[in-house]
């Protein structure tokens, strides 16, 4: 297929999508769209839960693999949209929709250069795409759960919008609860252990605490302290102080390390509530890297996690759209930016696999 015929039929897949809603874990209707799809174009794939996956048609168990990776899921709409989410209207140049920015507009792209690759022989790589749920949630039904099936892989592209710029590297993400206990007294007399003066000098340690290493890409590992409760009547010295905090951790650290440091540090009980959600990167001289270099792309570090996360091979966010643009009421995507994603997409992976 000609790029144009990729392009329109991306375009089309990317409108049907979007008229159906998908939020996390309720993907079934857009899980249907894809299976269809792939079978109408006679790709062979697989599935689990929500999630397809597929492998080029001359897969080569003895060649190295690229995985092509992106999410059909959405969040729920914007409470100021001013337009039907649902309703992939095309206007100036702009295609409307919820998911049309994040991240149909990426999926649908990869789709079409998966297609574009499927039936060339003699490539250095195999390419095998993964379409799947639940990545806005960072459920554990999503890639976490197909990875295991999808073999031996040896770098990735994930589609999110970074106007086809490369993110080589994504911060982390740890959450932290924690917990500072005290003891209960009459606030008139002098007893009891105040809980939250006690929380206080560790949330004032996450303030103003700075590790050691810094990333180049990335820069320092950010803490922030997000959410406090304590205390049941104005009279009552608390016994407990509870607080959150929200830790994006660069690749100069895994979030075990982070983690460790953290406990030394406060009296508090530290609890996270995952460490699966790590920080990621592929080197600068990667040739896919290099490839997009060559094409006057820029590089930089994402600060926002994804699907890039739960990945333990070199990895590289790139996508057509606006990460600005996420989330936002009357999301969009322009559609020269899909045209162009889907070329830039095959021309950077035509540096590797040929």
């Amino acid at each position: 297929m000609t790029e144009n015929t990729l392009y329109s039929e991306a375009v089309e897949l990317l409108k049907r999508l979007i008229s159906t809603p998908s939020f996390s874990k309720e993907e079934a209707d857009t899980f249907k769209i894809l299976c269809d799809f792939f079978t109408q174009k006679g790709v062979v794939f697989h599935t689990k839960g929500y999630n397809i996956w597929a492998y080029n048609k001359y897969f080569d168990a003895s060649k190295p693999t690229l995985l092509l990776n992106s999410h059909h899921d959405t969040v729920k709409p914007n409470k100021s949209y001013t337009r039907d989410p649902f309703s992939p209207d095309v206007e100036d140049g702009k295609l409307y929709g919820l998911g049309s920015n994040d991240a149909g507009g990426c999926l649908v792209s990869l789709i079409a250069v998966f297609l574009h690759f499927y039936e060339v022989q003699n490539l250095k790589y195999n390419i095998a795409i993964a379409t799947t749920a639940e990545e806005e949630n960072s459920g554990k039904g999503g890639l976490e759960s197909i990875i295991k099936e999808l073999g031996k892989l040896d770098f990735a592209i994930i589609g999110e919008p970074t106007l086809m710029d490369l993110a080589i590297a994504e911060k982390g993400l740890l959450v932290l609860d924690c917990y500072a206990k005290g003891k209960s007294g009459h606030a008139a007399r002098d007893e009891g252990d105040n809980a939250i003066y006690k929380a206080l000098k560790d949330i004032q340690w996450f303030q103003n605490y700075r590790f050691t290493k810094q990333s180049e890409t990335l820069g320092p590992v950010k803490m922030t302290v997000t959410i406090i409760n304590a205390g049941t009547l104005h009279n009552v010295v608390p016994d407990n102080c509870t607080f959150t905090v929200d830790v994006r951790v660069t690749d100069a650290y895994s979030n075990q390390d982070v983690l460790k440091i953290i406990r030394e540090f406060v009296s508090c009980e530290v609890v996270p509530r995952s460490i699966r959600l790590k920080p990621s990167s592929i080197p600068k001289e990667h040739p896919i890297v290099q490839a997009g270099i060559a094409m006057g792309k820029k590089t930089y570090g994402s600060p926002t996690t994804s699907d890039q996360s739960l990945l333990d091979i070199p990895s590289l966010k790139c996508g057509p759209g606006d990460s600005a643009r996420s989330h936002t009421a009357d999301e969009f995507i322009y559609l020269e930016e899909i045209e162009k994603g889907i070329a830039d997409y095959i021309q950077m992976i035509n540096q590797v696999v040929k």
